[in-house]
């Protein structure tokens, strides 16, 4: 084991007792190494210091958990930075398939039609919202972030400490919770008969 590592996991030990200059300390040492990762990894730079702070807040909130008879702490970082960078990659991605552009020209239905879409728009909205408490608290909370935050999966667990296979079960059954409250109540009476 080298120099570093010994004094990068002293380092470690002080933060978990809260030691904020061993925090900068660590973070002087070894962000030009994080951030070349991460800028490798994600193609751009600002994208790379947003993950790279993360990394270091994480760092803050588990060292307590860190343990050393696992693995150095160089190597526990950048596994933080290479999944902080592929969960942002992932994010830009699903962002990019789903976003629309906007059409260059937009023509307005005439007359009553506009005043009858407000008004389905506005039921609609009604009926989310009160699909959405009916949710338990948990997984209202996990689909919020999920779709209003755009959290990964992964960043939600870590947000809330849960484990990733419970958020995925949470945000699962939300949405077949609101799938079933917001089916047209016609087509469900008609599945009845």
């Amino acid at each position: 084991m080298t120099d570093h590592d010994h004094q990068w996991r002293a380092y470690v030990e002080q933060i978990a007792g809260g030691n904020t200059e061993a925090l900068s300390q660590l973070y002087r040492e070894t962000v030009p190494l994080l951030l070349g990762l991460a800028v490798r990894l994600l193609g751009d730079r600002d994208d790379a210091e947003e993950v790279v702070l993360e990394v270091y807040e994480q760092v803050w909130r588990t060292a307590k958990t860190y343990d050393s008879s696992r693995s150095r702490v160089l190597w526990w970082l950048t596994m933080m930075t290479r999944s902080r960078s592929l969960d942002r990659l992932r994010a830009s991605k699903r962002r990019v398939a789903t976003e629309v552009p906007m059409p260059e020209t937009f023509e307005a239905p005439a007359g009553d039609a506009t005043a009858d879409s407000q008004i389905a728009c506005s039921q609609e909205r009604r009926r989310i919202r009160e699909a959405m408490r009916e949710l338990s608290p948990d997984q209202r909370q996990a689909l919020e972030l999920a779709f209003y935050s755009g959290l990964s999966h992964s960043e939600i667990a870590e947000r809330l400490n849960i484990p990733l296979g419970t958020i995925k079960s949470r945000i699962r059954s939300a949405l077949k919770s609101l799938r079933y409250a917001l089916e047209d109540p016609g087509a469900v009476a008609e599945q009845m008969v």
